[in-house]
């Protein structure tokens, strides 16, 4: 029996990095209704090559069939589907944070504890980088909340299977 679990998924595309495969690729998850949670594209080691790694919602079901439909793409060189295996996640954030000298400490404390960076430094903001797993993200971005954030800019997931021991 099929499980029809909604789940998140991330999948890893590498294709030819050619004009209109990323739109393909999208409009193959627009007409079936599933949506992209987050979405990042870049060449490889290889400049024919670029990876998509793409996260998303659904079930085992839809997913497959969208895989396939993927495969069947002709620029589509490979389709890894990390879900229930073992892979290294890491997304990164700019958040500009408003920076009052009552709260300037506060924040490079913080940061510190993220091993995040202060990437720019303004009169009234600080412009913070952080990188990590979506937990740690979504941590930090709770914790400066309360003093005030400014703006967010996130990549979203990039992610590689873990090598087999």
């Amino acid at each position: 029996m099929n499980e029809k679990k909604d789940e998140k998924r991330i999948l890893s595309l590498l294709v030819d990095n050619q004009p209109g495969v990323l739109s393909r690729i999208v409009g193959l998850f627009s007409g079936r209704g599933f949506n992209i949670e987050s979405l990042c594209v870049a060449e490889t080691n290889d400049p024919l090559v670029s990876r998509i790694t793409l996260v998303t919602w659904g079930d085992t079901v839809i997913s497959e069939q969208i895989k396939k439909q993927i495969n069947k793409l002709i620029n589509v060189i490979k389709v890894l589907d990390y879900t229930g295996t073992s892979f290294v996640q890491r997304e990164m954030a700019l958040v500009r944070i408003r920076a009052k000298p009552e709260h300037r400490a506060e924040i490079l404390r913080t940061v510190d504890i993220f091993r995040g960076r202060v990437v720019d430094v303004g009169t009234d903001f600080y412009t913070i980088e952080v990188t990590g797993d979506e937990e740690k993200i979504n941590a930090f971005l709770n914790l400066v909340k309360p003093i005030g954030i400014n703006e967010i800019a996130r990549t979203g997931a990039i992610a590689l299977a873990r090598e087999k021991q």
